[in-house]
Protein backbone atom coordinates (compact mmCIF):
# COMPACT_ATOMS: atom_id res chain seq x y z
CA UNK A 1 0.00 0.00 0.00
CA UNK A 2 2.73 2.85 1.14
CA UNK A 3 4.67 2.01 -2.66
CA UNK A 4 1.08 2.39 -4.21
CA UNK A 5 0.69 6.11 -2.48
CA UNK A 6 4.69 6.92 -3.10
CA UNK A 7 3.50 7.12 -6.52
CA UNK A 8 1.03 9.69 -6.28
CA UNK A 9 3.57 11.90 -4.22
CA UNK A 10 7.12 10.91 -4.49
CA UNK A 11 9.10 11.46 -7.82
CA UNK A 12 12.22 10.35 -6.54
CA UNK A 13 12.02 6.57 -6.41
CA UNK A 14 11.20 4.95 -9.51
CA UNK A 15 8.21 6.92 -11.45
CA UNK A 16 5.49 8.96 -10.41
CA UNK A 17 1.78 7.52 -10.99
CA UNK A 18 0.73 9.93 -14.00
CA UNK A 19 4.30 9.15 -15.67
CA UNK A 20 2.85 5.43 -15.89
CA UNK A 21 0.06 6.81 -17.71
CA UNK A 22 1.73 8.45 -20.12
CA UNK A 23 3.93 5.73 -20.87
CA UNK A 24 1.31 3.56 -21.23
CA UNK A 25 -0.83 5.72 -23.65
CA UNK A 26 1.65 7.76 -25.66
CA UNK A 27 5.36 6.01 -24.91
CA UNK A 28 7.04 3.55 -27.32
CA UNK A 29 9.85 1.46 -25.93
CA UNK A 30 13.13 2.56 -27.84
CA UNK A 31 15.31 0.69 -26.03
CA UNK A 32 18.01 0.08 -22.36
CA UNK A 33 21.19 0.57 -21.55
CA UNK A 34 23.48 -1.31 -19.61
CA UNK A 35 22.39 0.40 -15.92
CA UNK A 36 18.38 -0.86 -16.86
CA UNK A 37 17.16 2.29 -17.38
CA UNK A 38 14.41 2.07 -20.40
CA UNK A 39 13.98 5.03 -23.35
CA UNK A 40 10.57 5.99 -24.25
CA UNK A 41 9.71 7.73 -27.32
CA UNK A 42 6.23 9.66 -28.27
CA UNK A 43 4.78 10.22 -31.89
CA UNK A 44 5.85 13.95 -31.05
CA UNK A 45 9.13 12.86 -30.75
CA UNK A 46 9.10 13.49 -26.79
CA UNK A 47 11.83 11.57 -25.26
CA UNK A 48 12.11 10.42 -21.86
CA UNK A 49 13.78 8.39 -19.44
CA UNK A 50 12.38 5.83 -16.48
CA UNK A 51 15.54 4.87 -14.26
CA UNK A 52 16.24 1.45 -12.85
CA UNK A 53 16.81 2.56 -8.95
CA UNK A 54 17.29 5.72 -7.46
CA UNK A 55 16.62 9.05 -10.05
CA UNK A 56 19.87 10.41 -11.07
CA UNK A 57 20.84 12.18 -14.06
CA UNK A 58 24.10 11.37 -14.26
CA UNK A 59 23.10 7.34 -14.37
CA UNK A 60 22.74 8.03 -18.53
CA UNK A 61 25.08 6.43 -20.50
CA UNK A 62 27.00 9.56 -23.29
CA UNK A 63 25.00 7.00 -26.31
CA UNK A 64 21.88 7.74 -24.19
CA UNK A 65 22.72 11.50 -23.44
CA UNK A 66 23.15 11.63 -27.20
CA UNK A 67 19.63 10.55 -28.01
CA UNK A 68 17.94 12.55 -24.84
CA UNK A 69 18.67 15.50 -26.21
CA UNK A 70 18.34 15.15 -30.36
CA UNK A 71 21.78 15.39 -31.04
CA UNK A 72 22.33 11.45 -32.53
CA UNK A 73 19.07 9.62 -33.69
CA UNK A 74 20.75 6.41 -34.79
CA UNK A 75 20.52 3.75 -32.69
CA UNK A 76 23.20 1.82 -33.91
CA UNK A 77 25.88 2.62 -31.67
CA UNK A 78 23.63 1.73 -28.42
CA UNK A 79 24.87 -0.83 -26.15
CA UNK A 80 27.86 -1.45 -28.01
CA UNK A 81 31.17 -3.11 -26.76
CA UNK A 82 33.26 -1.81 -29.27
CA UNK A 83 35.29 1.21 -27.26
CA UNK A 84 38.50 2.14 -27.58
CA UNK A 85 41.04 0.75 -25.08
CA UNK A 86 41.86 4.33 -22.99
CA UNK A 87 37.33 4.60 -22.64
CA UNK A 88 36.93 3.86 -19.04
CA UNK A 89 33.24 2.66 -18.29
CA UNK A 90 30.09 4.98 -18.02
CA UNK A 91 29.86 5.72 -14.09
CA UNK A 92 27.09 8.01 -12.41
CA UNK A 93 28.58 11.06 -10.25
CA UNK A 94 29.93 9.76 -7.08
CA UNK A 95 30.08 12.62 -4.86
CA UNK A 96 29.00 11.46 -1.00
CA UNK A 97 29.90 7.53 -1.31
CA UNK A 98 32.95 6.07 -0.25
CA UNK A 99 34.61 6.39 -4.24
CA UNK A 100 34.02 10.36 -4.55
CA UNK A 101 37.49 11.53 -4.44
CA UNK A 102 39.35 13.80 -2.34
CA UNK A 103 42.50 15.97 -2.33
CA UNK A 104 45.44 13.93 -0.70
CA UNK A 105 45.75 15.70 2.67
CA UNK A 106 49.33 16.71 4.33
CA UNK A 107 48.77 16.38 8.59
CA UNK A 108 45.37 16.67 8.31
CA UNK A 109 45.58 19.48 6.01
CA UNK A 110 44.93 20.61 2.75
CA UNK A 111 48.63 21.74 1.83
CA UNK A 112 48.70 25.34 0.67
CA UNK A 113 51.92 26.96 -1.51
CA UNK A 114 52.10 29.64 1.43
CA UNK A 115 53.14 29.86 5.28
CA UNK A 116 51.06 31.39 7.60
CA UNK A 117 52.90 34.32 9.22
CA UNK A 118 50.96 33.36 12.24
CA UNK A 119 52.98 30.22 13.39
Amino acid sequence: MLTFLKQFFVWWNHQTFGTRIKTLLHGRFVGTDNFGNKYYQSKLDKRWVIYNGEIDASKIPNEWYLWMHHLNNSKNNFNSTNKYIWQKPHLSNQTGTKNAYHPQKNNNEIYKKYKSWKD
